[in-house]
């Protein structure tokens, strides 16, 4: 009986650890390849990681609320076929030993090493790309380059005839594998295979730019990106679209995701500072809650002398929030502009399209993103990032396109979802758009590439009840605008007083990127659009 050990994988981004939320298999089961065996929750969401081996679940490597590192044991999972006897009598030497994944290393590499004989001791554990490849977890599979496979020896013992067969996962691939034609392999992990099926993608049909011709993440990526420009060539082919406003055609944008610092490794035996296994002397006691001096045993703050109501690790979620937000106050200098706008045009134009044809009518959020969406095309400077060499020399990199971040609060902490190419969209397409990445977001459900990507963030704090706010930027982008709540206020109109729907729009920009100019002239183009949308709409 053999034992596959199933790493913890690279989810995607750089990420390089994740919490163990909730098992979804227990010791004892039975589980298929592809199945869904835990939910992990890493720094951007909480994603259901499916198992690449088949057979009896042997050990769970942590338990709930637990922290692993990319590349911990996560999972142990038996073939379930016992030795045979003259094995498993022969000696200690001769007994099967724990691969640790070293058959899944043998599969991941079928294809991409010159010779088929090579032992599972050879198989290089870290033949993976790296982090910018865009590759999510390295695929398994065998070659199907000839009829010769791998020998497989155990220490100390004789090498398996040529005849004998895989087993386990390796033999459900194999036996998928040899009965197509004898080309390059088609290898892909199961994080990968889950989002081809999910998205209806044949993967047969992809050419694998990964290490001998593995079919990677950013490959099924890519494909979906061609339909989905495909699909626009077609509807810009045929009738006029009916929305209110349709932003021209514009080349995808060019983004790259913030590599996210990589986290101490979390304590184990010895983390102390002590060698694993030394003593470590007992933890004094505050005198101040101790009950022999007259406290009643609670965890009381020395500094304060308050009692400690709960005390809440940083990490996950909440970690890369903070991670985010000291980098941006460290590295950006940001100044911030507002102003006043007068909405009451804006809520009059939504009722009448509302009686007009309820089922289209665009939000309020998505007449002002494509306000703002229209501003940045006016206005470059903002939709920019600032790249720095390893030499410390600096370049600002503008994008031909926008990818529109949105603040979401969730129960998981702020996320910002974003809509790739948000230029091309109208009124009524964002706001489709803007409602699906929401609940997604809100749910927890966002993949990492949903969550990352973007080139200027739109953050709706009015929802709070709030007038306005001074907001962090979202780093590595150079400005974010909020917008406040709209409500009655006094209001000048042609020299006379009234009561108008007023909101306060404000902007934090990154100083080095551009002056006050650009940023006071890109907020006051989105308030005239809010205060004329009618004939804001007639010209973007």
């Amino acid at each position: 009986m053999s034992i596959n050990v199933f790493n913890l994988p690279d989810l995607g981004e750089g990420l390089t650890e994740a919490d163990i939320l909730r098992w979804l298999v227990a010791e004892g089961d039975t589980v298929t390849m592809d199945q869904p065996i835990v939910e992990v929750e890493t720094a951007k969401s909480a994603v259901e990681v499916p198992t690449p081996f088949e057979g009896v679940v042997h050990t769970l490597h942590g338990a709930e609320g637990d922290t692993l590192l990319v590349g911990q044991p996560l999972i142990s999972v038996s073939d379930g076929i016992e030795a045979p006897e003259s094995a498993a009598g022969s000696g200690s030497d001769d007994a099967p030993e724990p691969t640790h994944g070293a058959g899944y290393r043998e599969e991941e590499l079928a294809g991409t090493r010159p010779s088929a004989e090579l032992s599972v001791d050879e198989a290089d554990p870290e033949a993976g790309e790296d982090e910018s490849s865009g590759n999510v977890l390295i695929g398994y599979g065998t070659s199907a380059a000839g009829s010769s496979r791998r020998r497989r020896r155990k220490r100390g013992g004789p090498a398996a005839p040529d005849g004998a067969a895989p087993t386990g996962a390796a033999a459900h691939t194999h036996d998928a594998l040899t009965a197509a034609p004898r080309m390059a392999p088609t290898v892909v992990s199961p994080l990968v295979r889950k989002l081809a099926r999910e998205h209806g993608v044949d993967i047969t049909a992809l050419a694998g730019t990964g290490p001998g011709g593995l079919i990677m993440r950013r490959d099924v990526l890519a494909a979906l990106e061609q339909v989905e420009d495909q699909r626009s060539r077609a509807d810009a082919a045929g009738p006029a679209p009916t929305g209110l406003a349709t932003a021209g055609p514009a080349a995808p944008g060019l983004t790259t995701g913030a590599p996210v610092p990589p986290p101490p490794a979390p304590g184990g035996p010895g983390a102390q500072g002590g060698p694993a296994g030394a003593p470590k002397p007992p933890a004094a006691p505050a005198p101040s809650s101790s009950p022999e001096h007259g406290g009643t045993g609670q965890d009381v703050d020395p500094r304060t002398g308050l009692g400690v109501a709960a005390r809440e690790p940083v990490k996950g979620v909440r970690k890369t929030i903070a991670d985010a937000m000291t980098r941006s106050r460290g590295e950006i200098p940001e100044a911030t502009v507002w102003v006043d706008v007068d909405a009451t045009e804006l809520l009059r134009l939504r009722a009448e399209l509302k009686a007009a044809d309820p089922q289209t009518t665009p939000s309020l959020l998505a007449l002002i993103a494509r306000f703002t969406l229209a501003g940045l095309q006016r206005f470059p400077q903002l939709n920019a990032r600032i790249d720095t060499a390893p030499d410390g020399s600096r370049t600002i990199t503008r994008f031909q396109g926008i990818n529109l971040g949105l603040a979401v609060e969730s129960e998981r902490g702020l996320m910002v979802p974003n809509l790739r190419n948000a230029d091309r969209l109208s009124a009524v397409e964002l706001t489709g758009a803007m409602r699906e990445v929401i609940d997604v977001a809100r749910s927890g459900k966002a993949s990492p590439a949903q969550l990352s990507g973007s080139t200027f963030t739109l953050n709706n704090y009015g929802v709070f009840g709030t007038d306005g706010a001074t907001p962090i930027i979202n780093h590595p982008e150079v400005a974010i605008l909020g917008i406040g709540r709209i409500i009655d206020k006094p209001w000048v109109v042609n020299g006379e007083l009234a009561v108008r729907k007023v909101a306060t729009l404000s902007i934090a920009f990154d100083h080095r990127v551009c002056d006050g100019g650009a940023a006071g002239g890109f907020i006051r183009f989105v308030a005239d659009c809010i205060e004329n949308p009618a004939g804001a709409l007639a010209r973007i």
